[in-house]
This record gives C-alpha cells, sequence and structure tokens, in this order.
C-alpha cells in the first residue's frame, strides 16, 4: 500500500452542485483525499456521490466551492484520471485489446507501446486470454474487469469508482472487491469509490465517507482502521462486523438527518 501524505492529492472545498432543474444534488461539500489512500463514498441513493465523483473527474463543474489539487503531482495537468462507471459502457463491435487499447490510441501512443500496456493490464485483470474477445462473449463480471483495465491502463494516479459491482451477482462482487484491493496494493494509486453496500465500503477502504441525503454533504466519516491485505478471514471476522456496524449506524443517522444542515 502507498503511504500516506498528510497534503490532499485532491480536495473539495466547500462545493456545492444546483442543476437547471433547480435541484441541489450538493451543498458545502467538504472532502479530502490523500496520495495512496482507499476512500469509499457511503450514502442514500440520490445524495450527490456520484455528482461528486463526477466533479473530481471533470467532468462536471461545480456551481460553488473549488476543487483543488495538489501541485506537487501536477495530476490536473497530465490528466491522469481513470473513471469507471457504473455500467461497462464499451464498444460493442471492438475487441477486448481494443477497448483497453482506445485511451492510448487517442493520446497517440505508438502501437508497440499500446500492445505492451495492453497485454500488460489483461494479465493484471485476469483476462489474458481474452483480448481477442468482444463484449457480448464476456460474462458481466469479465466486461466490469475490461471496464477497470481501461481505466488503469493510461497508468492513472487517481481512480474513481462509480458503483462498479453494484449489478453483479454477490459471489462475482466479492471476487471483484479482493482483486481490485490487490491492483491497488501492486499500483501504488490512489481510490476513490462510490457505493451504497455498507459491508463493500467497509471492506475495500481504510476510511468510509458517510454523506447526507440530498443536498449531499459530509455527514460523518468512520475510520476502518484494519491492516492490508484483506482477505476472507476478515470478510467473517468480529472486527469486520463492528465496523459495518459502526458505519450502518452513522448512515441511519444520516438519512434520519435528511437535508437538515
Amino acid at each position: 500500500m502507498a503511504a500516506i501524505s498528510s497534503t490532499p492529492l485532491v480536495a473539495l472545498r466547500n462545493v456545492g452542485k444546483t442543476f437547471p432543474n433547480g435541484v441541489a444534488a450538493l451543498a458545502g461539500l467538504d472532502l479530502a483525499v490523500q496520495p495512496g489512500e482507499f476512500v469509499a463514498l457511503l450514502g442514500p441513493s440520490g445524495c450527490g456521490k456520484s455528482t461528486a465523483l463526477r466533479i473530481i473527474a471533470g467532468l462536471s463543474e461545480p456551481t460553488s466551492g473549488q476543487v483543488e489539487w495538489s501541485p506537487a503531482n501536477g495530476i490536473q495537468q497530465q490528466n491522469r484520471i481513470g473513471f469507471v462507471f457504473q455500467e461497462p459502457t464499451l464498444m460493442p463491435w471492438a475487441s477486448v485489446f481494443n477497448n483497453i487499447a482506445l485511451p492510448l490510441k487517442l493520446k497517440g501512443m505508438l502501437p508497440a507501446k499500446t500492445a505492451e500496456r495492453v497485454e500488460a493490464v489483461l494479465e493484471r485483470v485476469g483476462l489474458r486470454q481474452f483480448g481477442g474477445a468482444f463484449p457480448r462473449e464476456l460474462s458481466g463480471g469479465m466486461r466490469m474487469r475490461v471496464s477497470i483495465a481501461r481505466a488503469l491502463v493510461t497508468e492513472p494516479q487517481l481512480l474513481l469508482l462509480d458503483e462498479p459491482f453494484g449489478a453483479l451477482d454477490e459471489i462475482t462482487r466479492f471476487k471483484l472487491n479482493d482483486d481490485l484491493l490487490r491492483m491497488w496494493q501492486a499500483l501504488r494509486t490512489t481510490v476513490v469509490f462510490v457505493t451504497h453496500s455498507v459491508f463493500e465500503s467497509v471492506y475495500l477502504s481504510s476510511r468510509v465517507v458517510v454523506m447526507a441525503a440530498r443536498p449531499g454533504r459530509v455527514f460523518r466519516e468512520v475510520a476502518v482502521d484494519a491492516p492490508y491485505p484483506r482477505e476472507e478471514s476478515f470478510r467473517t471476522s468480529a472486527e469486520y462486523a463492528g465496523f459495518c456496524r459502526q458505519a450502518s449506524q452513522t448512515l441511519a443517522q444520516a438519512m434520519a438527518a435528511g437535508g437538515q444542515a
């Protein structure tokens, strides 16, 4: 796991977001993410988790407040952000290899270097033998692996994941959780992971940020002070159950608070 710095990689400062239809998705959101962290954003549907993620990614502009980046990393200028959406959003007419290679081709990378990068990331996500396959030939879990590989192939400093495993069965979800943690530790990247699952948020992250209902803001944080690597023994432990109980109670309090400040 990467060492945690005291200087945030990215910070949302008093961020608000109101859509043209008048819906206030976020209000006064303050969130700082340190280099090397694995942070989970947990909250009820419609609390602005995905909106916050899109603002960090630069896919949406805040109505108020600001996004601050660490000058030492220069991440905004380098555009080293990987984004994994709720759905794999793969090109059905392209092979797995070409789906993953797309962001490198758009950057103008040479074919030989592109092939090297794609082969390496296929190995990392366990799809080395499926480079020539098409999305329709893959299971839901495999398609999500391709989506993660496409985000990783650019070697991002910051990986943003928006409920990527929500539509998968529990067994596949557990396996991908384990795989994601191994990749995170190996690649020494920073991860912000949006989920509505208490159990997933605790298993994956070192810090669960619980958001209150719309307009979204940080209600409270739950520190998951458990060592990595985390495996099945942690998932079935009393320690894990205790963290889940704490996160669940905090989420219930956040939902009860509703839109109150």
